[in-house]
């Protein structure tokens, strides 16, 4: 049984992470994969949990050793998307996520173009500001650099397959979890699944 590459993008806002977390609690047999990054460490992340963190001259051997699906920079960090351990889990029938960029998507449905890609975007560009602003994190200069990145990746959607809007939370996350849930019932992964039971029922006694 081959499992399935979700890439899931959404401009920065727009609840992609907490529609993912929440997706995992709901679904058994699908991961986040875990970039690798060049930016430090910040406070209650856990290295090979939230990210594997190493230094730019790693970053830069991997990259020339051809051990990534995809990499970036963004915000003068690195990031990075290694290809073994995902096509490992894909091969054990596990989904993964992957959560990257339009940029990212498109690197890696060169290598791997069956790689369903689902774009999220807010319900308005006013909502995705207020919810930018509610994290207290950033200066109204980095919340206007976002603004204009968020727009600029939004104008990328239609090169995903599927679209949610995360206005309503749970909406979205049952959207979320549909697209997952279908791709599960395609008659070429239950042929794997359900060999023994689709035996039973076609073969004439």
């Amino acid at each position: 049984m081959i499992g399935s590459l979700y890439i899931i993008a959404a401009p920065s806002g727009a609840g992609k992470t907490s529609l993912v977390k929440s997706l995992l609690e709901r679904l058994c047999g699908i991961e986040v994969s875990v970039s690798y990054t060049t930016r430090p460490c910040r406070r209650g992340e856990r290295d090979g949990i939230n990210y594997h963190f190493v230094d730019p001259q790693t970053f830069q051997t991997m990259v020339a050793n051809d051990d990534f699906l995809e990499h970036a920079e963004v915000f003068g960090n690195h990031y990075g998307t290694a290809s073994a351990s995902i096509l490992e889990r894909l091969r054990q029938g596990i989904d993964v996520i992957l959560e990257i960029d339009w940029q990212g998507a498109r690197q890696v449905r060169q290598t791997l173009p069956e790689a369903v890609g689902i774009f999220i975007v807010p319900p308005s560009r006013e909502i995705l500001e207020e919810r930018l602003r509610s994290r207290g994190q950033d200066s109204q200069e980095t919340i206007d650099h976002r603004m204009r990145d968020a727009v600029s990746e939004m104008s990328h959607y239609d090169e995903f397959d599927f679209l949610v809007v995360n206005d309503d939370f749970e909406v979205a996350l049952t959207e979320l979890r549909a697209i997952i849930l279908a791709r599960r019932l395609r008659v070429e992964v239950q042929q794997v699944k359900l060999d023994e039971l689709l035996t039973r029922l076609v073969v004439q006694k």
